[in-house]
């Protein structure tokens, strides 16, 4: 009798719709008008470069897209990018066709190049939009933002070519763009496999690299040679090392210099007495290594209000980076942290300034409290590899600053707000963490592109993987009993063969730019498969090929591996079935898909949802969901 009432439903509304006068019809461009940027969905540029073009004055070329089945505006920071945005299948397949393209204009705003070549607008306040059709675009002159090269668009052909003539460049029509503009960055229907390879190698490479100065001699031992180890550190030649016996050592200590202090492990204690940083390194190539560091300071933060400074970037660095740290780094690249032990609320290890930096085998115990504790590994404008590692307690066990490309691998962490925290940071390696009882496992911030979150085990946290930006990779994870296993708020990215099994919420999808390959994974036994946070549409298919959601309506009747019938795990009726047969009936009902392809063809009507077209019929990694035990069968 259920079922029968909810077809009946069904019926009536798709009655309703048809006879509300709703159309599809698509209208003409002219009857669009341009909107303030700010009101856009914005898409392109990294939160980075945004924030150095605006501090600076860059100019950033800007366009935004009128869909034909969206019923928001797209913005776009760059021609590039507005270029996809206007002419790739994954943009049109799910926004529909563009009906009204918008450009930046600068005619009259005369601009120019500064030295580094980046674009700047003399009298930004001209600045209009026209139609993409009617712009003439500059092409093959230095013109650059922060993102790279950029097309220069003018309304008025002899502004153009005025622009055109002074920086050695050609004029091309919106049609002749698209079809010779390069795309940037990495898009993901191009690759599925994440670079992981290639930053593995670099990461070797560096830890060889810096493991280099534990080979070097002793030249004085504390205790024979030198009274202290300050003293030591003042007699010993550049590239040796000073060897710390066993024993406890009220320390404050500065190393200018190539060389490596080596203890006895813990047995060789070094107390700052709760005075402040305890080791600082300020040349390249030190060493640090088997020992422990207690006594650290308890400031935990500087104040850009007191430090008087003002830009973005330097309150940054003074809020996280500046606080007390066991051990400080800073102008001091290639260098070693290995085997250090660390009890401290306020900073572990601060790396600055210090590109190729490793710091391994550490075991650091923050605060009981994240409210009360600081950073384990602090990275600051450095390429380094944070690796083999455990982190208990603190606020972050890693947070990234502008560290673009770094490595954190093989390590264990819990306890904390945040295990991987990224800002400013791109194309950085995250790889085969387990991260426990924490917030948030791994999470990406300030929209940064061509980062690898890559076979993480994150259980029991609040969220396992949270991700903003671009043109990256999230693969191979395995997310299980947390709240929400992995969140995707990024866009022009892949998240493949990931696994999430018996989260509150399986997958969330928080972006309005449905332009990401979510392929391949196992979503399986969660309260919730997945929860959409935006109202847009997510087809989430690629290649004739979807993600297992365990037993669903529809069979595989050709045996190719996909079931016969599109899944939409986000609906209340396809994510009941598999749990009673009247649930199962309604999803294959006619009537039902008769509403969805309406509700597909308005924008007003247009649901928020998750579509599958071809949902597997057997488990990607089934050795992954037998070890969790985890059934296949249906209920």
């Amino acid at each position: 009798m259920r079922t029968v009432t909810l077809v009946g439903l069904v019926v009536v509304a798709v009655l309703l719709v048809a006879a509300s006068g709703f159309t599809s019809a698509p209208a003409g461009e002219e009857q669009f008008s341009p909107v303030p940027f700010d009101q856009t969905l914005k898409s392109g540029l990294t939160g980075v470069d945004i924030q150095q073009a605006e501090e600076k004055d860059y100019a950033i070329p800007k366009g935004q897209v009128f869909y034909g089945q969206y019923q928001y505006v797209v913005g776009f920071y760059g021609t590039d990018s507005l270029v996809r945005g206007a002419t790739q299948q994954r943009y049109t397949e799910q926004f529909g066709e563009p009906l009204g393209i918008y450009v930046t204009d600068y005619t009259g705003t005369n601009p120019t190049l500064t030295d580094g070549q980046y674009l700047r607008l003399s009298n930004s306040a001209a600045q209009t939009w026209t139609r993409a059709e009617d712009v003439y675009f500059v092409i093959e002159t230095p013109a650059r933002t922060p993102g790279g090269p950029t097309a220069v668009p003018f309304g008025d052909r002899d502004a153009a070519a005025a622009f055109a003539e002074e920086y050695d460049g050609e004029i091309v029509d919106w049609e002749t763009l698209k079809e010779r503009q390069p795309t940037t960055g990495n898009e993901s229907a191009d690759r599925l496999n994440a670079p992981t390879e290639q930053r593995q190698q670099w990461a070797n490479e560096s830890v060889e690299r810096a493991r280099e100065t534990l080979d070097r001699p002793v030249s004085v031992t504390v205790g024979e040679d030198a009274e202290t180890i300050e003293a030591a550190i003042e007699q010993a030649p550049p590239n040796t090392a000073v060897e710390i016996p066993a024993g406890r050592y009220t320390v404050d200590l500065n190393v200018s210099k190539s060389v490596t202090l080596s203890g006895a492990g813990n047995r060789t204690v070094l107390d700052g007495r709760g005075e402040g940083t305890v080791v600082r390194a300020t040349a390249p190539r030190v060493g640090i290594e088997s020992l422990r560091v207690t006594g650290v300071g308890d400031t935990e933060l500087g104040s850009p209000s007191t430090d008087g400074e003002t830009s973005w970037d330097k309150s940054i660095e003074l809020v996280y980076g500046r606080g007390d740290a066991a051990i400080r780094l800073s102008e001091a690249p290639r260098s070693l942290v290995e085997n250090v032990s660390v009890e401290t609320s306020a900073n572990g290890v601060i790396v600055h300034n210090s590109t190729g930096t490793v710091v391994r085998d550490i075991d650091l115990q923050g605060s009981d409290t994240w409210e009360e504790g600081s950073m384990g590994v602090l990275a600051m404008y450095s390429r380094m590899v944070v690796e083999d590692s455990t982190f208990d307690g603190g606020r972050d066990a890693v947070y990234t600053h502008y560290s673009n490309g770094l490595v954190v691998r093989d390590n264990r962490m819990q306890n904390m707000r945040y295990g991987v925290h990224q800002m400013y940071t791109s194309d950085a390696l995250v790889l085969n963490n387990t991260i426990r009882q924490s917030n948030v496992g791994i999470i990406l911030m300030t929209r940064p592109t061509g980062n690898a979150i890559v076979g993480n085990h994150l259980r029991g946290n609040d969220v396992g993987v949270i991700t903003v930006g671009a043109a990256s990779w999230m693969t191979e994870n395995v997310a299980v009993d947390n709240d929400i296993g992995l969140s995707i708020g990024m866009s022009r990215s892949v998240v493949h063969n990931n696994t999430a099994v018996r989260n509150e919420v399986g997958v969330r999808s928080a972006t309005l730019l449905p332009t990401n390959d979510v392929t391949g994974n196992d979503i399986v036994a969660n309260d919730q498969p997945v929860k959409t946070d935006l109202g847009t549409l997510n087809i989430w298919t690629v290649g004739g090929r979807g993600n297992y959601w365990g037993p669903i309506p529809g069979i595989d009747r050709d045996g190719d591996g996909v079931v016969d019938r599109t899944y939409r795990p986000s609906d209340t009726v396809d994510r009941s079935a598999g749990d009673s047969i009247g649930a199962r009936t309604l999803a294959q009902a006619p009537t039902l898909g008769g509403l969805r392809a309406f509700q597909r063809s308005v924008p007003g009507l247009r649901p928020s949802s998750i579509v599958d077209t071809a949902p597997l019929s057997e488990p990607v990694h089934p050795d992954r969901l037998d070890a969790l035990n985890v059934s296949t069968e249906a209920r």
